[in-house]
């Protein structure tokens, strides 16, 4: 046994400390620290989520949110994987608006003083071509700070006079340049699986999270689009892709839900369901120190398993 042996089996062996929910954390507290109740079940489970979530990896890794429809909760899923892994790592997070002209992720995100976006860095590469020479604070023109919640945002256009839209070219030179300075890439994508950027966002995905909520159509969109992937040739589909479910009003069809949960156990390596959460319903800047502890929980178990797949 070497030494590093030695320090890997000895961090295997580590107990989690005494319990700090529910009556066991009551006793322990109760007790001023004399009587140390282990863990339960769900306490462990959370233990164990943060930790997969910190997981190192051996280079950046980019996962994409993708539906084809509108209103499948794509942006708000990358908004809240971006502070499920924002927080539970410390930073080196983005999420980047790859939609085809205008999308949401900059208004549903934390304002910034600047109104920069895709638009205005792609006319700005130049600065960054000289690895050696540009940094990461020069990204802070162009990137949107999400304060407490460790990530940035990266938005589409948002000027009403500028006409042309994001290609390929364009998607792969700036994840190039994101690829240098974070470790997670979230992209928030459009609605259009025949536009260049798209495409070329699915190419370069490590993840897919294929977003919908507990309805019919939004479900059917997200099959389609799978099937159109799978005829597309794309390889080990169900293995680098995993499904979130969002209930999009406190009472869902049940019948429903276990169908989608059923299908898509089928066609994806994973299904997270997430609770319908009213703090989420006006359509702004999303309030996460007023989301429930079971919306926190369940993003925290998706991204546990976004991280599981990486």
């Amino acid at each position: 046994m070497t030494a590093t042996d030695f320090l890997d089996r000895r961090d295997s062996e580590k107990k989690l400390g005494p319990a700090t929910w529910g009556w066991r954390g009551r006793v322990r507290r109760w007790s001023g620290g004399l009587v140390k109740p282990a863990m339960g079940a769900r306490e462990q489970a959370f233990e164990a989520d943060r930790a997969q979530i910190q997981k190192d990896f051996d280079g950046p890794r980019t996962i994409a949110f993708v539906n084809p429809k509108g209103g499948a909760a794509k942006t708000t899923g990358v908004l809240a994987a971006g502070h499920t892994f924002g927080t539970v790592r410390g930073g080196g997070v983005i999420a980047w608006d790859n939609n085809e002209t205008r999308g949401t992720l900059g208004i549903r995100g934390a304002r910034s003083t600047h109104r920069n976006t895709t638009r205005e860095l792609l006319e700005d590469l130049g600065r960054f071509k000289d690895v050696y020479q540009s940094r990461i604070g020069d990204l802070g023109a162009f990137v949107r700070s999400q304060g407490d919640a460790h990530f940035d945002v990266l938005a589409s256009d948002e000027r009403p006079d500028v006409t042309g839209v994001i290609h390929a070219k364009d998607f792969g030179e700036v994840h190039s340049l994101l690829e240098r300075f974070y470790r997670i890439i979230l992209v928030d994508t459009g609605n259009n699986l025949r536009a260049e950027n798209w495409l070329a966002a699915a190419e370069k995905a490590d993840l897919l999270v294929v977003t919908s909520t507990i309805r019919e159509d939004t479900g059917y969109s997200g099959l389609w689009m799978l099937d159109a992937l799978q005829d597309a040739g794309y390889e080990n589909l169900k293995y680098k892709t995993i499904t979130v479910l969002s209930d999009p009003s406190p009472k869902v069809d049940e019948a429903l839900a276990r169908d989608l949960v059923a299908v898509y156990e089928q066609r994806t390596r994973g299904v997270y369901r997430v609770p319908y959460d009213p703090a989420l319903v006006s359509g702004s800047v999303v309030p996460y120190d007023q989301l429930s502890e079971d919306t926190k929980r369940s993003w925290l178990r998706a991204c546990a398993g976004m991280a599981a797949a990486l």
